[in-house]
């Protein structure tokens, strides 16, 4: 059985990787994508996911409008430089893709409903939404949810926007801070592993000219203008982290993750905004079992290029 997932994303490149990769993979079963700000603005979010899944053939897949821009109000600071102007690098979506149905907030609910207790949110944008759901519904809005996995943070490593902070906790760390309290069975992602989940130049060239998959188009173009902006900001680096397959991966690959139990606070103001907490003493303070999150500390890289590699090289792909 396939794991039913609601996928929240801001594609944005390594987003639209995520996407491809979910929809690759047998083991997942996309039920629905929030998009919303994040790389690019909502609307164009919302169009790059509707051009991967129409590519893939899956527009049964609901698409859910997110939210325009963080809880705190502040204006929205997007980076062309690393996703290209429409977030898919020199990519363009087709216009004709303009007249998409695009479900109100309140599909999130019927989701939930639909899957209850077999269902797991994977969140790879800011977490704006998923905090709006517990302003809007309560605490108990998502408590049907088996789990959530989450890419963001960083600890006891830079962040990539600031210093100290990943780039998703940064852009709405009050989102951050209220998921990270009130969501349950938390599995994060944080830049200590996502880091490491290079593809490099030669994986991506192989993949599109072999790859039997609708996305083989897309793959070198999107990639190389993702690589080139890591170039500037990583001097050496060999290829480029995909952050965002991280976490969908861990649903069907557990045994390539090592984790530790942690609460996870998130600095909401200040020079240290965005910053992730977890106290990483030999001994830390004792908290309520209840408040611990699962923090990715180690992953197997090999593995994970294995089966990155294995989904987009699918010999028998099959419209889902």
């Amino acid at each position: 059985m396939a794991y039913n997932v609601l996928l929240f994303a801001d594609p944005g490149i390594d987003d639209s990787f995520a996407i491809m990769y979910a929809l690759l993979n047998p083991d997942l079963n996309i039920v629905g994508i929030v998009s919303g700000y994040g790389n690019t603005p909502k609307e164009q979010s919302v169009k790059n996911t509707a051009y991967l899944i129409n590519l893939s053939g899956r527009e049964d897949i609901p698409i859910i409008a997110g939210t325009a821009g963080p809880l705190s109000g502040e204006p929205v600071q997007f980076y062309p430089e690393i996703h290209g102007p429409e977030g898919l690098g020199p990519i363009k979506p087709p216009d004709t893709l303009q007249n998409v149905e695009v479900h109100d907030f309140n599909k999130i609910l019927e989701i939930v409903e639909q899957y209850k207790n077999n269902l797991i949110i994977v969140n790879v944008g800011r977490l704006t939404e998923i905090a709006l759901m517990f302003i809007l519904y309560g605490n108990d809005a998502l408590k049907d949810v088996n789990a959530f996995y989450i890419m963001g943070g960083a600890f006891l490593v830079p962040g990539n926007i600031t210093a100290e902070a990943e780039a998703n906790f940064y852009s709405d760390p009050i989102a951050a801070r209220s998921v990270m309290e009130k969501a349950h069975n938390i599995f994060l992602y944080p830049l200590n592993v996502t880091n490491k989940a290079i593809i490099t130049p030669d994986m991506i060239e192989f993949l599109s000219k072999n790859s039997p998959t609708p996305f083989r188009p897309l793959l070198q173009p999107a990639f190389d203008y993702y690589y080139k902006a890591y170039q500037k900001n990583v001097p050496g680096i060999k290829g480029a982290p995909i952050h965002d397959a991280v976490p969908l991966m861990a649903i069907t690959n557990p045994e390539i993750f090592r984790y530790v139990s942690r609460r996870v606070k998130v600095e909401e103001f200040g020079d240290a905004k965005g910053k992730s907490i977890a106290d990483f003493r030999p001994k830390p303070d004792p908290q309520p079992p209840e408040t611990l999150d699962y923090i990715s500390i180690e992953i197997d890289i090999q593995k994970f290029v294995e089966n990155f590699m294995e989904a987009f090289l699918q010999g028998d792909f099959e419209k889902k």
